[in-house]
């Protein structure tokens, strides 16, 4: 893939984008609670979305805020988000985090990518998905999606996650850097899967060097 293609690339995702449901974190985003933003992205990892959405809607039944949160067990919590993948580990971590905010940041979440990753349970795909879609600041969320589709059009070339996120930092024009995460997840999901991709039927597959793909359909 040409550096210069990706323009072309991001408007057709744009175009496609209308298709599917938006990724549940964004969702949580349209109600303007930094708090709501983060515990939906610590359930979410390593879980579906629809489950995520579920588990999320059931926790801030009980608890909306860091205060409320903190009340709670990490059994009631756990209760609330199973079957989130790692629901003990993570009520754990949602209890503690409440904690965390109340006792040293007057229960607000940070702005900045370097104070949320001192919290448990957030890297810096949990981190940068904060900054961008609670407070509108720079970064570029990378997941699995991210990480899988920006190597397959040869765009970057790395091999983790967080060397994709720096890679991309330095060569992805910064207007598309936060609306990156949700164009390529859902193109993730639904055409350029992780086995076999849909590249028949994708739209972007002329500019698509299909790095490492032996099968597709």
């Amino acid at each position: 893939m040409e550096d210069g293609d990706i323009h072309a690339v991001v408007q057709i995702l744009r175009e496609e984008y209308p298709r599917w449901a938006e990724p549940i974190v964004t969702e949580v985003s349209r109600q303007h609670d930094p708090f709501k933003v983060l515990v939906s992205t610590v359930i979410s990892l390593r879980t579906k979305d629809e489950t995520t959405r579920e588990s999320a809607r059931r926790l801030f039944r009980l608890a909306e805020t860091p205060h409320r949160m903190r009340a709670l067990s990490e059994e009631e919590i756990g209760k609330a988000i199973y079957p989130a993948g790692f629901y003990r580990t993570k009520a754990k971590q949602i209890r503690r985090i409440a904690q965390i905010l109340i006792e040293e940041h007057d229960g607000k979440v940070p702005d900045s990518i370097e104070e949320l990753l001192l919290l448990p349970g957030v890297g810096r795909k949990t981190a940068n998905l904060v900054v961008t879609l609670s407070y509108g600041k720079p970064g570029i969320c990378v997941d699995t999606h991210v990480h899988r589709i920006s190597n397959r059009l040869g765009y970057v070339q790395t091999k983790t996650p967080d060397k994709t996120e720096f890679a991309l930092r330095a060569k992805l024009p910064a207007r598309y850097w936060i609306e990156f995460n949700d164009l390529l997840v859902s193109y993730g999901k639904h055409v350029c899967t992780p086995l076999s991709p849909f590249c028949s039927k994708c739209r972007i597959e002329s500019y698509c060097d299909r790095v490492r793909v032996s099968k597709w359909r």
